[in-house]
Order: C-alpha cells, then structure tokens, then sequence
C-alpha cells in the first residue's frame, strides 16, 4: 500500500526535463523523440523510477546524466526507449528475391572451386526474428547448392532484446508466418502443450551471432565485409541527416555490388548515398 502511495505521488515528466533526455536520446541513439512522443517516454520509464524508488523524473535525470547513471543506468534507459517489432518473415518479397536473383549472382560471381562464405548482416535484429527467418532461407538454399555457406551478423542496441534473441525460443504463435515445410525442418517444439513454445535447431543457430551495436558509433568497430545488409524498418526513427549519415556507414561495410534492404515503409530519395535502386526497397552500391 506505501508503495501504490508512492507511486500515484511522484509528478509527471515536466517539458524541461524531456528536453533534456529527448535531446540526449537523439544525441546517444540518433532516434527522433519530439514532443508528440512524451507520453511514451514518461510511460516507459516510470518502470525505472519504480525500481529505483525515485520520487520525480527530475531526480531520474540527475542520476542519468552523472558519472555513475552513464555507467549503470544508460543501457536501462536505452532498452526502455528502443521499438521493437518483429516477425518471422516479415516483408516476404524480400526473401523471395533474395533467393530468386541475390544469391545465384552472388555464386556466378564466385571462381570455382573457392570456398567463399556470404556474410549477411541484420542490422537491427531486434529479438531474433529476422536473423533466424535468414538463416533458414539461406540453409534451405544451401541444401540445393553445394558448396554455399554463410554466416549472419546480427545485431541491436538493446541487451534485453539481445539476450531474447540468443535463446532463439519464441511462442508457437509467433512462428505462424513460417511456411509448414521450415517449420518441420528448423523448429522443435516443446512437450508442454499447455505452454506451447518453439526453437531454432542447433544448426540454425550456430549460424548466427549476436553483437551489440549502437548505430551513432562514429566506427562500427566491424572487421567484417558484407555482401549484404537488412535494416528495415529502422531508419524511420532518424532524421534525414542521420538516415543519410548512417546509410553512408552501411555502404562502408557493404562489399561492392552489395545489396541493402530497407524497409517497404522506408525511402532513400533525397539522400546523398552511392546506391541504386534494383528492386522495390533493394538497393545495390555502386
């Protein structure tokens, strides 16, 4: 009951200090918080004010913004702040032309007889969908083609969603989208039919690895060369001067003649980056 007390008492997000943390936000992950979005942004943290038991959002800020709060609170923070929605094969027609025109060109271009892995990079993998829904795509192709082999990168800037993702165990409803033929060869169902839950098989998962990454890191810190990214459904957080500056970076790590998808929501005109159209939100670097 003090606590209930405790928590009706505390005052709301005041405008001075969502300026404060809207701007920091923006400046630490590069995400558009205007002032539309201050609802949200009290209603996520007011998880961490709890936790901390800390009377007022002001209190919350100067705990943020010291050396300590940077230390021990700002990937808290960052988790709270961070969208993320997923599904398993989400957007198909990406996959569809993945298979159908990337990846037999990306063979034709290897000399025979090399062994030459295709690195895939999910840029913003969020809870594993994506990254898992590529690597049965991939290994399916596999099983048809001899001698391909990949790897696939993923990454996010949320730990919790990370640490969903590496277990690579979801609600059998998630798995819905997953044509019956996968499901059969890449998930393995658990015996408790009154709490129905799937997992990746082993081989499926020993192809990917999980990385956090912040995207406003001025170096990706990535030794890897892609041949090719998704980031989809991401960029629409960011302004068009972050959107252009972080799609510039993709095309470092992108391979020549390396493809990008982006989300169908999602646009590039406008922006000053070494990409062509090839397909409806797939793009090639020159």
């Amino acid at each position: 009951m003090v606590v209930d007390t405790y928590i009706s008492d505390r005052a709301g997000l005041n405008n001075a200090d969502f300026n404060r943390l809207s701007q920091f936000i923006y400046s630490q992950c590069g995400i558009k918080m205007p002032i539309a979005k201050k609802t949200m942004l009290e209603a996520r943290l007011q998880k961490r004010l709890r936790t901390l038991r800390m009377t007022s959002f002001s209190e919350y800020c100067d705990y943020l913004f010291s050396d300590k709060g940077m230390e021990e609170e700002l990937i808290q923070m960052i988790d709270l702040i961070t969208t993320n929605k997923t599904d398993f094969f989400r957007e198909p027609d990406h996959f569809d032309y993945l298979v159908r025109q990337v990846l037999p060109e990306w063979e034709r271009k290897q000399h025979p007889g090399a062994a030459k892995r295709l690195l895939v990079w999910s840029a913003g993998c969020s809870t594993g969908e994506e990254p898992y829904t590529l690597s049965m795509v991939l290994s399916n192709y596999a099983e048809a083609h001899a001698g391909f082999s990949y790897n696939i990168l993923a990454t996010d800037i949320s730990t919790r969603v990370l640490e969903k993702a590496r277990t690579a165990v979801y609600e059998e409803e998630k798995v819905d989208p997953v044509p019956m033929a996968l499901k059969k060869k890449y998930l393995l169902r658990s015996k408790d039919r009154e709490n129905p839950m799937v997992r990746i098989v082993p081989e499926l998962r020993e192809k990917v690895y999980f990385r956090r990454l912040n995207f406003m890191d001025s170096d990706f810190g990535m030794r890897e060369q892609a041949e090719i990214i998704f980031c989809r459904n991401v960029i629409i957080y960011f302004d068009r001067a972050t959107q252009e500056c972080l799609i510039n970076k993709f095309c470092r790590v992108l391979v020549p003649g390396g493809y990008l998808f982006m989300g169908h929501s999602e646009t590039l005109n406008g922006l000053n980056v070494p990409l062509s159209t090839v397909h409806p939100t797939v793009y090639r670097k020159l």
